[in-house]
C-alpha cells in the first residue's frame, strides 16, 4: 500500500464511496457535497493523503481511503484530523492504519499533540483510535447533529527511544 497526496481527480472517487456509506449519509453527505468540499479544500492547499494499493500497471490505482490533516489545526498549536475515511469493502485491510501512520508521522515531526473527533455511535472507530493510543478528553454534544456527541480524542507524540550510552561493553 502506498500513501500519496490527494489529486483533484481523486475527489470524485472518494466522494462517490462516501455518499454510499451509512456513516456519511447520517451526516447528510452527498456525492456532490463531498466532491465540492474536497475540491474547495484542495484549492486552499489542504493536506489530504490517499491510500492505494500498488498495481502492476501504472495509472490503475484507485483510492482506498483518505486522511485530511493539519499540523496546527487545533488551538493553533496542535495537529488536527478533520476527516478520515476508508472505502466500503476495505475495512480491516490496513487502510486506516496506513493513513493514520502517515498523518501522525507528518504531524508529529512538527508538533507534540494531535486531536480528532469521532461520533459517539461510531464504536469501531473509537476502538481503532484507542488502540493507537488516543484517549477521550471530552465531548461536544449536538455539535454537528442533534442527539449525537462528537467525542474529542487526543494523543501525545510517542516518546522517542533513547540509546543507552552509559558505557559498558
Amino acid at each position: 500500500m502506498i500513501v500519496r497526496p490527494m489529486q483533484p481527480a481523486d475527489a470524485r472517487i472518494c466522494a462517490k464511496w462516501m455518499a454510499g456509506t451509512p456513516l456519511w449519509q447520517r451526516y447528510g453527505v452527498t456525492q456532490a457535497s463531498a466532491q465540492r468540499r474536497f475540491e474547495l479544500v484542495l484549492e486552499r492547499q489542504a493536506t489530504i493523503a490517499i491510500a492505494e494499493r500498488e498495481w502492476p500497471v501504472p495509472g490503475h490505482q484507485q483510492p482506498l481511503g483518505f486522511v485530511w490533516y493539519t499540523v496546527r489545526g487545533a488551538f493553533e498549536r496542535s495537529g488536527y484530523i478533520p476527516l478520515i475515511g476508508v472505502a466500503p469493502g476495505e475495512y480491516g485491510q490496513g487502510v486506516g492504519k496506513a493513513l493514520m501512520d502517515y498523518a501522525e508521522g507528518q504531524v508529529f515531526q512538527q508538533v507534540s499533540e494531535l486531536f480528532l473527533l469521532v461520533s459517539d455511535f461510531n464504536e469501531p472507530a473509537q476502538r481503532f483510535y484507542q488502540r493507537r493510543g488516543y484517549i477521550q478528553v471530552g465531548a461536544l454534544p449536538d455539535y454537528i447533529l442533534t442527539g449525537v456527541s462528537e467525542l474529542i480524542y487526543f494523543k501525545h507524540r510517542p516518546a522517542r527511544e533513547t540509546l543507552n550510552n552509559s558505557g559498558g561493553d
